[in-house]
């Protein structure tokens, strides 16, 4: 594998400091994909895309020359050998239209490969090469997990919930009914006191806390 993805530029030729050697490591992360050179797998959010053999390779040509242009005369030496009749003009275009369907590019509004009139292709990102995996950022879209009502904070000290709330509500309408209802008992002993017998009050006082219990 390792063959297939040195730069294809000769010993003589001096090296531009754009280019990105892929050899250096096992992936390679661009944008929210990754690829897994070793499997020649790339994936993003961790669902693999289906890449044919030639759709790879050009997506790994363009990968060693960020920003700079691809020519079609390239990507012909890179797909097809020497000895190969086919329409290349066609094939290039079916290939790099098919890479760009998987990335879920266009031509009109690129955001990873960038078509240059009469020239060729340039990819417009900056790859990252490394041998770990790394962490894939979300896909757009996708919202937060909301904490489960177990997971939730307790509240704290001082804080009350809408239950503790209606408790102490309650609490405080039994405590001022029983206020309410002692001063009225008061009030009526007081008033009826010098004028009834005492036995007629007492009799007063059942009926009134019966009352209150029923």
């Amino acid at each position: 594998m390792a063959s297939e993805v040195i730069s294809m530029s000769q010993p003589d030729e001096l090296p531009l400091p754009e280019r990105v050697l892929l050899s250096s490591g096992r992936y390679i992360h661009f944008g929210p994909f990754r690829i897994d050179q070793q499997r020649q797998e790339v994936t993003r959010g961790g669902a693999r895309l289906k890449l044919q053999g030639k759709v790879y390779q050009t997506l790994l040509t363009l990968l060693e020359k960020p920003g700079e242009v691809v020519t079609r005369e390239e990507l012909r030496v890179r797909l097809w050998p020497a000895d190969t009749h086919v329409n290349y003009d066609a094939n290039v275009n079916t290939t790099v239209n098919k890479l760009r369907q998987a990335l879920g590019d266009s031509s009109d509004k690129p955001i990873y490969v960038e078509t240059i009139p009469r020239k060729g292709y340039c990819l417009l990102v900056q790859p990252e090469v490394s041998d770990k995996p790394g962490h894939l950022p979300k896909p757009l879209g996708e919202k937060p997990a909301e904490a489960s009502p177990e997971n939730k904070p307790a509240a704290g000290p001082g804080k009350f919930s809408k239950s503790d709330l209606w408790i102490v509500l309650g609490a405080i309408g039994l405590i001022l009914a029983g206020m309410l209802l002692g001063a009225g008992i008061m009030r009526l002993w007081i008033t009826h006191a010098s004028s009834v017998p005492a036995s007629s009050v007492a009799l007063m006082l059942v009926h009134v806390f019966t009352k209150a219990i029923l």
